[in-house]
């Protein structure tokens, strides 16, 4: 086999760009070098050249060399199409670094190895597993712990790529006791590293670790009281991962090992107690072991509570925040990148809630900003990676948030049980002369709020005034924490409907927290902002009466805020206008809110980011004031339309020159939502803006349902659907081309990525079918595609529910429209249809999906015959179905009872209980 050599011209080319790499901070400097390395991974041999110089070229300086070997591990995956020689050489030259005399160099390889050999899998690369595990046993300690951090990666990275068989063999069988073995060895980290080691391969259930299972946990209890905390923290990581894997290997020790837990949460060692917190978070996800963790309680929440105080290292790290800092200025390292996901229609579910646990806690955004699927949304061919978002979330997990989450899943499963073991601890905080006391309780009180509210309700009279003064603390941090446990119970503060409830806890919360919106330390505004949003949200329309006051200390703000505080203010003014909705047309209003939207919407240029929440905000505003908006909708629709263009060209350029940065979509996307709230805010009132765009609106629309970023196309197809609703005469002359690419984004198996503007299309469908209305020739000939696409989504046993949902809704309508067409199919769909919608609120959509079905029953009878449970079902499950819809109910049930008295009565019998009951009651039958 020839051996693999550099050419000198391309060795020295890429020399002297990664030299230029150092030499340079200039953003557009470095953009071309970026661009110039990404060149080079077009060259089949890239990997090989890195690899060389940062093995072979020893008379460079070692920065040179790190970067090229960082460079290595990030293009590791060019391995993969690279010829047998560039992958013989590389391997070599990687572990011949990882003996260098430089620790730089050393490090980088270790890097290295960890990526290649989880991409090329120890399978194809066993001669480097091998070294590894020999390297174990050198006499030299550096050696030995560098072997053992590469080795302690890998376990944790790709487990089961290393429980595999290699020429006969399997290595984790000579590994895990040797690990096992090497728990004893005098050197802490060794110990550290054999421990961490072998507590990776418990979740993936490794027969060669269960065939030592009681030796390894006899290690972890010898290993309990090791001196060394980063020991003791992955004994705890490794009881964690036990605890999760296979509790029945724990449970008959466990009297013992929760003591541990107990003892080690307390630990003076953060990183050891943060572990072992998280035991009791593991704990209590798991209902089978609820009846374990109940006897424990009134041990567990008081450590819990302890573990919530401030530490003096938090304390340290949060200095800044002991000051009226309204003044300065953000540091742009602050702000953390938002991600927009743009608009998605989805429906109501009863019984939806959101569970925002702890403070700041990261909302799951996905990697290409759609949105993330929950609950059995999840195995949807789910191939997204979400790590970035962990590890960026990573560096804010603490011991005082695990144990928050800790104690909100306890009062999910336990409830009044945790609030009757923690009601004496926590009334000493409370009431505590120490701040940081009272600052932990407030917490505790706000991470029980969901689970205990049951139990908590009867103290709230007592707590919400208590909580009210508590933002006059002179501590910002307590008035912080008090805005988000406010919000926590703002359900119960504005839920309350007489003037006795209003005027004790709605009133002085809503006042309290616009005081806190106008604090002079950013932290408290911004958790008073966001609590304040959350009120928003539950107080809906119940804050019209007080828009005057609200809006006037909104704007104040605007002046305020330094720049991170005002994206969280352009949230809180868009909640509102979608809590109040119309309250906010009238001129009063108009005129207090406008004039700093329109100062901000003047001093921001077309590229700038923070036009971004800006114009979601603006998008809210627009639909809730409606006609109100008109006298500045004309520079709102031509500066979308100038986004949109410029956002097109320009991705239009990328992509004949790929060599340019790509252009962020984001600004395409929002400029579309803003577009849909002035559609759904003006209707028809956007005619003259809409025939003399320039260039032509429908034009532009027609090429972002075109778009290869499905964020794009997922807020084109929400924008259809909008025009359809609120002035659809505008859209009809169009509808041929947009019908066009609306059939082919409804793909029966979309990718993961693709979910959202699918959901789209699917829902914007339904509502232009509505608008032709009944028996239109025009809309016929699309009737076919369009159901024979709807119908496998709807039948997909893996798609999400919300494009169940939207496509349920859709066929109903079109079949609504067109009965006689779509009737013949309706056996295909009945009862994939009604378990769709069944658990929908009533809304004005399900009625007209519902209309639909009971038009295509009407017609094709015997297409609901197999499914007429799930009929029944979804039918009882209706709370107020329209006039017209009840109507169509019982005409269906009296004549399918009159049609076949004892066949009828026959298959009523089979129905649950519930269902018979209420059939009889509402419609006598």
């Amino acid at each position: 086999m020839n051996v693999w050599s550099p050419q000198q011209q391309d060795l020295d080319e890429i020399l002297t760009t990664i030299f230029e790499s150092t030499s340079s901070t200039n953003q557009s400097v470095q953009r071309s070098i970026t661009h110039k390395l990404n060149s080079f991974t077009r060259a089949p041999d890239y990997i090989a050249y890195l690899a060389y110089i940062l093995s072979a070229l020893t008379q460079q300086e070692d920065r040179i060399r790190t970067i090229a070997g960082y460079l290595l591990k990030n293009n590791a995956r060019l391995v993969l199409r690279a010829s047998q020689e560039v992958i013989s050489f590389v391997k070599a030259a990687i572990l011949h670094a990882f003996r260098d005399p430089s620790d730089m160099i050393r490090s980088a390889a270790a890097q290295d190895i960890v990526a290649f050999l989880g991409i090329l899998e120890p399978k194809n690369w066993p001669e480097c597993l091998m070294l590894l595990v020999n390297q174990l046993d050198d006499q030299d300690h550096v050696h030995q712990e560098a072997a053992f951090n590469v080795l302690e990666k890998a376990c944790e990275d790709y487990p089961r790529k290393l429980d595999v068989e290699i020429n006969g063999t399997f290595p984790l069988n000579f590994m895990v006791p040797k690990f096992i073995m090497l728990t004893e060895h005098p050197n802490a980290k060794i110990r550290s590293h054999a421990v961490a080691c072998l507590s990776y391969f418990v979740p993936i259930n490794a027969s060669a670790l269960y065939a030592h299972i009681d030796t390894f946990i006899a290690c972890l209890f010898k290993r309990a009281s090791d001196e060394e905390p980063q020991v003791r923290r992955h004994v705890c990581q490794a009881l964690v991962l036990l605890l999760a894997s296979r509790p029945d290997k724990l449970l008959p020790e466990l009297g013992n090992v929760a003591e541990y837990m107990l003892f080690s949460t307390k630990d003076k060692n953060e990183v050891v107690a943060l572990e072992a917190c998280e035991f009791w978070l593991t704990f209590a996800e798991d209902p089978e072991l609820a009846q374990y963790l109940h006897p424990l309680l009134p041990r567990v929440a008081p450590v819990l509570l302890d573990c919530m105080v401030y530490s003096d290292d938090d304390l340290l790290w949060l200095e800044g925040d002991e000051e009226d800092d309204a003044a300065v200025p953000d540091k742009e390292s602050d702000i953390k990148p938002r991600h927009y996901g743009g608009k998605s229609h989805g429906l109501d579910r009863e019984g939806d809630r959101d569970t925002s646990a702890t403070p700041d806690a990261p909302k799951k955004i996905g990697a290409y900003g759609e949105e993330q699927l929950d609950g059995d949304d999840d195995d949807f061919e789910d191939e997204m990676d979400d790590d970035d978002f962990a590890d960026e979330m990573s560096t804010e997990w603490n011991l005082r948030k695990c144990a928050a989450a800790a104690l909100d899943v306890l009062a999910v499963r336990f409830s009044v049980d945790l609030l009757n073991v923690m009601l004496e601890p926590l009334k000493n905080k409370l009431w505590n002369s120490d701040w940081l006391q009272r600052e932990s309780a407030i917490l505790a009180l706000g991470a029980i709020a969901e689970g205990c509210i049951e139990a908590v309700e009867p103290h709230l009279p007592m707590l919400i005034p208590y909580l009210i003064q508590s933002l006059n603390d002179p501590k910002p941090l307590v008035r912080s924490i008090t805005c988000w446990t406010l919000g926590r119970y703002a359900n119960w503060c504005t839920a309350g409907t007489t003037e006795d409830h209003k005027a004790q806890f709605f009133i002085p919360t809503m006042e309290g927290l616009l005081r806190m919106v106008l604090d002079n330390n950013k932290r408290v505004q911004e958790a008073g902002c966001s609590a304040f949003a959350t009120l928003e949200e539950d107080a809906g329309a119940e804050l019209a009466p007080y828009l005057e006051p609200v809006l006037r200390n909104l704007v104040f703000a605007f002046d305020k805020y330094q720049h991170k505080n005002m994206l969280i203010l352009y949230d809180a003014v868009g909640t509102l206008a979608d809590a109040v909705g119309p309250a906010l047309q009238n001129p009063m209003y108009v005129d207090i809110l406008m004039p700093p939207l329109n100062k901000k919407w003047s001093k921001l240029k077309d590229d700038d980011e923070d036009l971004i929440p800006l114009l979601e905000c603006l998008a809210s505003v627009t639909i809730a004031m409606g006609s109100a908006f008109l006298p500045y909708s004309g520079p709102v629709f031509e500066r979308c339309v100038n986004i949109a263009r410029t956002s097109i060209v320009q991705y239009q350029t990328w992509h004949q020159n790929p060599e340019l940065d790509e252009p962020d979509k984001t600004f395409l996307v929002v400029a579309l939502d803003l577009l849909s709230g002035l559609t759904q805010g003006l209707g028809m009132g956007l005619k003259p803006f809409i025939e003399n765009s320039q260039p032509a609106f429908f034009q532009l629309l027609v090429l972002c349902l075109k778009h290869p970023q499905a964020p794009v196309r997922q807020s084109a197809y929400a924008l259809v659907g909008d025009l359809a609703m609120a002035c659809f005469p505008l859209l009809r002359q169009h509808m041929p081309q947009v019908m066009h690419e609306l059939i082919l984004q409804l793909d029966p198996e979309p990718k993961v990525e693709f979910i959202s503007a699918c959901n789209n299309a699917a829902w914007s469908v339904g509502e232009v079918a509505l608008r032709y209305g009944r028996d239109e020739p025009e809309f016929a000939q699309w009737v076919e595609p369009l159901i024979s696409r709807l119908v496998p989504l709807l039948l997909h046993p893996k798609a999400p529910r919300s494009l169940h949902e939207n496509a349920a809704v859709s066929i109903g309508r079109i079949g609504l429209m067109h009965p006689r067409m779509v009737a013949p199919v309706l056996p295909d769909f009945a009862q994939a249809w009604c378990q769709a919608l069944y658990e929908i609120r009533d809304n004005e959509e399900k009625d007209s999906a519902f209309r639909g079905l009971c038009t295509l029953v009407q017609v094709n009878p015997m297409g609901i015959a197999k499914s007429l449970l799930w009929f029944c079902n979804a039918i009882i499950r209706w709370n107020q179905p329209s006039e017209e819809l009840n109507s169509m109910f019982q005409t269906l049930l009296t004549g399918f009872r009159t049609h076949d008295p004892q066949g009828w009565a026959a298959q009523v019998q089979t129905f649950p209980p519930v269902i018979q009951e209420r059939l009889a009651q509402r419609y006598g039958v």
